[in-house]
């Protein structure tokens, strides 16, 4: 970690004292620096923020709940670049994770080596509307997941999420975006990607991941790409609404959520099977009052993971459905209330407790915008086969 900052330091100070034509400092919440480069020939926004979260959470237990269980970490940390290089229309951006929970995920796929890499890739606007995007990133999955974890309503994302999103992955990417009306707005994303996540250096041992997703926005587009942040801060003065449609398909794939999860280990090699994932998703916002909705399904062809003579080997695609709506209201103070209703559904041979609801409620003051605020929230959780839950979690976000 030492040499990492080490590095990012003295590149960042043999740009602005070498090559640098500009260096200014922007306004708070817009990056830490703003970079020109002589003739106007490449720019660099360098940017980072910090969550810092406290939680504690309580188990139902003979109808009582007992002691809380509490930690406090350092949820994300992350240090972003972003700008052009040689022409306006070949834009870039390289994101790194440096807290603990960022980095996590070390094994023999990725060489053994922390994975400080989130996003790391450049794109070309090639033609008009066209844009081609090469390197890793998110990919078009769930609205909520392609939400950045900084513009969230609520402290974190919902269950659904971290059951069934797609998340980054190594590939290209095809954008498109064209008009039917003056305001009807059509976007269409295709992705192929080597299907097992980021940061991965020894793949693709399954075979690749394609992606498809199409918004429509009948209202024309949002105030600030309001579209992919939570709340309305910027009070819409019309209607908009975006509604959104996903299908993934993880060709012969080798983990236990299509490009996520853990791998499909057998005695003689890596358990593959088709994995499909389809998403449809909502976001609406008007004077405040902002609602997302979204519906998952996950389904395999072979879901059961098997060794060559047919043994079982313990893995188990985690197939089945889920059910995400959250609402909220921004008041003139900047202090927001939202509400979230997530329900999932996998399959009873993934798990015994493959019934979980949860109901949470938050509140959150922005004091400028997304870029500084705390956000709190409750959650109570009831499952099937496990005992109740009630999670409390208070969460400060600043970004530079």
């Amino acid at each position: 970690m030492n040499k990492l900052i080490t590095v990012i330091t003295v590149l960042l100070f043999s740009i602005t004292s070498t090559f640098a034509q500009e260096v200014t400092s922007p306004k708070f919440g817009k990056g830490l620096i703003d970079i020109k480069g002589k003739d106007d020939s490449f720019s660099m926004n360098v940017s980072a923020r910090m969550q810092y979260l406290t939680s504690s959470s309580w188990s139902e237990s003979d109808g009582a709940y007992g002691s809380p269980e509490s930690n406090t970490l350092v949820r994300r940390a992350r240090l972003k670049f972003s700008g052009f290089a040689y022409n306006p229309k070949l834009t870039y951006k390289l994101e790194l994770g440096l807290s603990n929970r960022d980095i996590s995920g070390a094994s023999a796929f990725t060489s053994n080596a922390p994975r400080y890499i989130l996003d790391a890739y450049v794109r070309w606007n090639f033609y008009k509307n066209f844009t081609l995007q090469a390197g890793q990133g998110k990919l078009p999955g769930n609205i909520e997941r392609v939400i950045s974890s900084g513009n969230l309503a609520l402290v974190d994302r919902s269950l659904l999420n971290s059951k069934f999103n797609i998340d980054r992955d190594l590939g290209i990417q095809f954008r498109h975006h064209f008009k039917l009306s003056e305001n009807f707005i059509v976007k269409e994303i295709f992705a192929v990607s080597q299907g097992e996540g980021r940061n991965i250096t020894k793949g693709n041992i399954g075979g690749h991941q394609y992606t498809s997703r199409i918004e429509v926005l009948p209202f024309g587009n949002f105030k600030s790409k309001g579209d992919y942040k939570g709340a309305d801060l910027d009070r819409e003065e019309t209607p908009k609404l975006l509604v959104g449609v996903v299908y993934d398909v993880n060709n012969d794939a080798v983990k236990t959520r299509s490009n996520m999860g853990s791998y499909l280990e057998t005695n003689e090699g890596f358990y593959q099977t088709d994995i499909n994932t389809l998403f449809f998703d909502t976001h609406f916002k008007y004077k405040g009052f902002s609602l997302m909705a979204e519906y998952a399904d996950r389904d395999a062809n072979e879901p059961v993971a098997r060794n060559e003579d047919n043994s079982l080997t313990g893995g188990v695609v985690n197939i089945g459905n889920a059910t995400n709506i959250q609402m909220g209201y921004v008041m003139p103070s900047n202090i927001a209330i939202t509400g979230r209703y997530t329900n999932i559904n996998f399959d009873s041979i993934v798990t015994s407790n493959n019934k979980i609801t949860q109901y949470t409620l938050g509140v959150s003051k922005y004091i400028a915008k997304h870029k500084l605020k705390v956000q709190t929230d409750f959650t109570y959780e009831n499952s099937v086969s496990s005992n109740d839950k009630i999670v409390y979690r208070l969460q400060f976000d600043i970004h530079f």
